[in-house]
């Protein structure tokens, strides 16, 4: 047996040690955490399986032509609206002669020095037949795409931002505005708006939810601990994510970075707040800090751990995904809850006894004072609950209105749900991607409007030699195909718009046809197109397949559809049954599943309605609703976790009917701030100027609101309180309510 002064150094010891390993954490994690965006992968073809019809047209067609290429757009247009003058084309011409000298910024001495070095052929100027615009296509090598240059930037942005820049002050002055748009145009556009994953969101995230903190703490140094938790557990993910992106464990894209900031940020806190309140409460029944914060840990570590869990275990569900991107974001998601998780058992605890005795000195200036004279050793510091505050009357509200509570309360929220089936989540084009103006959207709108059916990515079909003819055809005579021709040898240098003029390139018995349709490749219009030609192609070669850019965004659109089909039961299934093993009921899990499930219907029904009529979004991505759902099932359950835990330990002391009303007096102040530092933090995503993030920012923000302040606050409660004791069933506590315990004289604590 330790003696008291052995114990104390023994507990010192332990601090320290945490401390330092956590500093270790940070110091290195806080380096891979600035560097994930080195190990970002946001080609939509490499996370399609390798089933899909594209993915195997991709495996071969690079065999037809020498080298394929990703085409950056010059589109010079005039700016008096006139046809382009003799000095004009010349200007442009010049141009075209002057981009493959232009110099690579950021590269070092290994690295390509000048565009000349990621240039597949000389950049040709193409008038366009009504006279008023010029296209300088310029043509990089896609196997370089996505290279790192020395200063660590990726070389497809860059080289796309010194054309940008090299060609906007000379063209002018010669009379002509000037865009850069086509696939290389987007992906630095994309990689511009991503940039502010590493920086800007975080800091937003972190400044919103500190000012949160100031207001439920009340104290000065309190938040700051918090935050500094958060910030350590993102290292902790930030340093396990980046390694196995860069080993090619997982694939890391912009959205699941700027996801994996939220997440662990907005976890971390929540459970913090947990934490800490109990800590606060325990110091209330006991001298000793450090006795204080075993009991804390004790009380928390069940509901946190099933929190996490389940969490946990509904983000893995994710890797039953035919996309790898959604794959990925299962366990990258989950690290960062692990990570939340570690944090908040270990290094918060350590940073709040730091101080030993003088612990209590964090919550200045509103220090929790010793009010019952308990002995540090005795069990139960849960005999007094508050009876007067926002929260007691509250739940004396609900208990005294129960049914009538839930009954209205569950037929709002399905008046919402009724609204989902508005929600279009059949995809978008890469125009609709961007909530901001950027070049490559501008650019495209001319190059569509001067340049009709110039489609630089071309579908492409790969068919059977002796079927070319009957192929072609087929193909020609599908709605919205603007020409289709056989790859020759005369045209198998990669460049776009294939002929017929020499015989045509045939590797093991199959030819290529590049399609080119009306509707750029990047719209939606191009993937309908694409399910036309699909279905006649078929139809004439059961060999041929087709593939290309818009299939490619077909077929994840497609993966996307199916993935929420199969993705949403076993999350269903996964959290229910995570919910029976904690509160050792089978009725009560399934009235709280139900209940999660109708707040998501209830947050995406109105989410549809703002979208189509108040925010005008031109659709969304299947990806929307499952990352919802994924996020707001399982954040959704915490808070009935968190509230239902407590609600169960004071039902075997106090009854049921009595349990849920002291539960929700307990728990309602430190959950809604939970829920509203949650909320904070996925808002901050819609910094992000991108359609897809600004959705998911206010899906579970808005759901995480709803469901903290009326599902967790009264339908939950509401309808615990009218079952009364059955809600338990089968355990003992639905037969026996209260075994041998009478509800204790309730004080004020506050």
């Amino acid at each position: 047996m330790l003696s008291k002064k052995s114990g104390g150094v023994l507990r010192g010891l332990i601090i320290v040690a945490v401390l330092a390993i956590w500093l270790g954490i940070g110091g290195v994690g806080g380096q891979a955490q600035g560097k994930l965006s080195s190990v970002q992968t946001n080609d939509a073809a490499a996370s399609l399986p390798t089933s899909a019809e594209s993915t195997q047209v991709g495996a071969v067609s690079s065999d037809f032509v020498d080298t394929e290429s990703l085409p950056a757009l010059v589109v010079l247009e005039t700016q008096d609206g006139q046809p382009l003058t003799a000095d004009q084309l010349a200007a442009a011409d010049a141009i075209a002669q002057d981009i493959p000298g232009l110099a690579i910024p950021g590269a070092g001495p290994s690295d390509p020095q000048t565009l000349a070095d990621v240039l597949t052929s000389p950049p040709v100027v193409i008038p366009s037949e009504d006279g008023l615009a010029a296209l300088v296509t310029v043509s990089f090598d896609a196997a370089r795409a996505g290279d790192l240059l020395e200063d660590g930037e990726s070389l497809t942005p860059t080289v796309v931002e010194a054309v940008r820049d090299g060609v906007a002050e000379q063209l002018d002055a010669a009379g002509l505005d000037v865009w850069v748009t086509g696939p290389a145009g987007f992906i630095a556009d994309l990689v511009v708006a991503f940039g502010g994953i590493d920086t800007v969101l975080l800091l937003v995230a972190l400044v919103a939810v500190l000012l949160i903190l100031a207001v439920v703490y009340r104290s000065p140094i309190l938040p700051f601990i918090v935050i500094i938790t958060a910030v350590f557990a993102l290292s902790l993910a930030g340093l396990l994510v980046y390694y196995l992106a860069d080993a090619g464990v997982l694939v890391l894209n912009g959205q699941a970075q700027g996801i994996l900031s939220i997440l662990v940020v907005g976890a971390a806190v929540d459970y913090s707040l947990l934490v800490v309140a109990r800590y606060r409460e325990e110091l209330k029944h006991v001298l000793s800090p450090s006795t204080a914060m075993r009991r804390a840990l004790r009380a928390c570590f069940e509901p946190i751990l099933a929190s996490a869990g389940t969490v946990i275990a509904g983000l893995l569900c994710l890797l039953l995904s035919d996309l790898a991107s959604n794959r990925s974001l299962g366990p990258v998601a989950a690290i960062g809850i692990a990570s939340a998780f570690l944090a908040a058992l270990t290094f918060l605890p350590a940073l709040l006894l730091v101080g030993g005795k003088r612990s209590r000195g964090v919550f200045w200036p509103i220090k929790p004072t010793f009010v019952d004279g308990a002995a540090d050793g005795a069990a139960d510091t849960s005999a007094t609950v508050a009876t007067t505050g926002l929260w007691a009357r509250v739940a004396g509200f609900v208990a005294r209105h129960d049914r009538p509570v839930w009954i209205i309360t569950a037929l709002v929220l399905a008046a919402a749900a009724a609204f989902v089936p508005t929600l279009d989540a059949s995809g978008t084009g890469d125009g609709d991607v961007f909530l901001t103006q950027v070049d490559s959207v501008d650019g495209e709108e001319v190059l569509v409007e001067h340049f009709p059916g110039a489609s630089i990515q071309p579908t492409i079909i790969i068919a059977p030699e002796a079927q070319a003819d009957e192929v072609l055809a087929a193909a020609e005579g599908v709605e919205g195909v603007e020409s289709a021709a056989l790859v020759a040898e005369s045209t198998s240098d990669g460049r776009p718009g294939a002929t017929d003029a020499g015989p045509p390139v045939v590797v093991d018995g199959s030819v290529r046809i590049d399609v080119v349709t009306t509707d750029p490749a990047d719209t939606q219009g191009a993937v309908a197109t694409v399910t036309n030609l699909r279905e006649a192609v078929h139809a004439t070669s059961s060999e041929a397949i087709v593939g290309g850019a818009a299939a490619e965004r077909l077929d994840t659109q497609a993966a996307g559809t199916r993935d929420l089909q199969v993705i949403v039961p076993v999350v269903l299934v996964v959290v229910l049954l995570i919910l029976m093993l904690l509160l050792r009921s089978v009725l009560a899990a399934v009235l709280l599943m139900a209940a999660n499930v109708l707040s998501f219907g209830a947050a995406l029904g109105v989410s549809a309605l703002l979208f189509n009529h108040v925010f005008g979004f031109p659709g969304a991505d299947p990806t929307v609703p499952l990352y919802a759902f994924c996020f707001l099932v399982a954040l959704g359950v915490d808070y009935t976790i968190f509230l239902m835990t407590r609600v169960r330990e004071e039902t075997v002391k106090h009854g049921t009917r009595l349990g849920v009303t002291r539960g929700l007096t307990v728990t309602g102040s430190v959950i809604t701030s939970a829920g509203i530092v949650l909320a904070a933090t996925f808002a901050a995503l819609g910094i992000i100027p991108l359609l897809f993030l600004a959705q998911l920012a206010f899906i579970v923000s808005f759901g995480v609101l709803l469901d903290t302040i009326v599902v967790r606050s009264l339908l939950v409660p509401a309808l615990v309180h009218d079952l009364g004791p059955v809600v338990w069933w089968p355990s003992k506590l639905a037969r026996e309510d209260a075994p041998g315990a009478e509800p204790a004289v309730a004080v004020s604590v506050d």
